[in-house]
């Protein structure tokens, strides 16, 4: 029969297929762990000792390059998106092979924060939950994890202030950002029905952002704020009469059936996450630089801010303020910009806001999200 022959012939050449792209997976990681020894040598002879905690394996701009590398040539019929997501897979699993990377993030299990750490470091990565933002911070900082995640800002409720009033203090340097669309779903354990349910659990801003989906279909239940999504998966998973409003990795985490899918009331909820660590990254060619710069109390302060950017033509993508800590009612504010701190024209910038503000801190050169 010519179909079943023609399938055959089809499933044998797939086989074929798996066999090489097999061979050249193997080859690659047999490369990577080629680069870490190389990396190693390299440290040796510069500083003369061999301590491997040191070396600089993960190179963030360097990943960024590959991945939009791997978007730019992409032909199809695989969505860009969807390639870049498994070489992301790759690097993860040839990295771990040079050194595995330990990367704190605010927890519990089963966070979006979770889910966003996954998506940037791949499924190799060792990540360590945190009870808070600041703790992720001093993990860092103590050189307990090589780096850390944490929330920054909704696309529905603005900036996380605990993040940015941790850098005010803080050494770190970003070294990364990932976006992670926020899907919500409404979760219950297997015996969890719609007659059963007396309560809906999630963190206050999953509530928020489910609120009038949640008033039309669940009106007159009880809605309960608790610490986390996942807080609120292993209440549901304990408890019938419990669901939660949780994303796809508390749903994985703690077994749990979806009663209803994608609850959000708006479609592009977004939250954004930055990576923090120890160093300063080199420019990967689509850059943001933050800053945190406090203007002198004045009248025109914040135009004597803003003017120099709007000189140099380097465009502002977030601005947000802070109290400040020396003077009441004065403001420090939160600034990103497009380019690298590098590049002689963001340094300029750089360079005035220095001159005329009361102090400007710079907290790192990062490359745009990719992913």
């Amino acid at each position: 029969m010519p179909d079943n022959k023609s399938l055959e012939t089809l499933r044998q050449e797939i086989d074929q297929i798996d066999r090489e792209v097999h061979a050249l997976l193997n080859r690659r990681a047999l490369c990577a762990q080629q680069v870490a020894s190389s990396k190693l040598a390299d440290y040796q002879r510069q500083h003369g000792e061999t301590d491997l905690s040191k070396v600089m394996f993960y190179r963030p701009e360097r990943e960024a390059q590959v991945l939009q590398a791997v978007i730019d040539r992409n032909e199809g019929p695989l969505a860009g998106e969807t390639v870049a997501r498994i070489f992301r897979e790759i690097m993860s699993a040839c990295l771990a092979l040079e050194k595995p990377l330990e990367v704190a993030y605010f927890g519990p299990a089963g966070t979006f924060t979770q889910a966003a750490t996954i998506k940037h470091f791949g499924q190799s990565v060792i990540s360590q939950p945190q009870a808070s933002i600041a703790a992720v911070f001093a993990q860092v900082e103590s050189g307990q994890c090589h780096y850390g995640v944490v929330p920054v800002e909704n696309s529905t409720e603005g900036m996380v202030s605990h993040t940015l009033d941790n850098f005010m203090d803080s050494p770190l340097k970003i070294c990364g950002e990932v976006e992670l669309r926020i899907q919500l779903h409404l979760l219950g354990n297997e015996g969890a029905d719609a007659q059963s349910i007396t309560s809906i659990c999630a963190h206050q801003q999953a509530l928020a952002q489910a609120r009038n989906w949640l008033d039309n279909n669940w009106p007159g239940i009880e809605r309960i704020a608790v610490s986390s999504n996942a807080e609120a998966a292993k209440m549901a998973l304990a408890d019938s009469s419990v669901a939660a409003v949780a994303g796809d990795i508390a749903a994985e985490q703690y077994s749990l059936q979806k009663l209803a899918e994608n609850i959000e009331d708006l479609a592009n909820n977004t939250t954004r996450f930055l990576i923090i660590g120890r160093e300063n990254i080199p420019a990967s060619g689509s850059d943001k630089t933050s800053i945190i710069v406090e203007a002198n109390n004045k009248p025109g302060a914040l135009f004597q801010l803003l003017e120099p950017f709007h000189s140099a033509g380097v465009s502002l993508t977030r601005i947000d303020t802070r109290p400040s800590r020396t003077d009441t009612w004065a403001y420090v504010f939160f600034i990103e910009c497009e380019g690298h701190q590098q590049q002689e024209l963001l340094a300029g910038v750089l360079s005035e806001l220095e001159e005329s503000s009361r102090m400007l801190k710079v907290l790192g050169s990062y490359p745009k999200a990719v992913l």
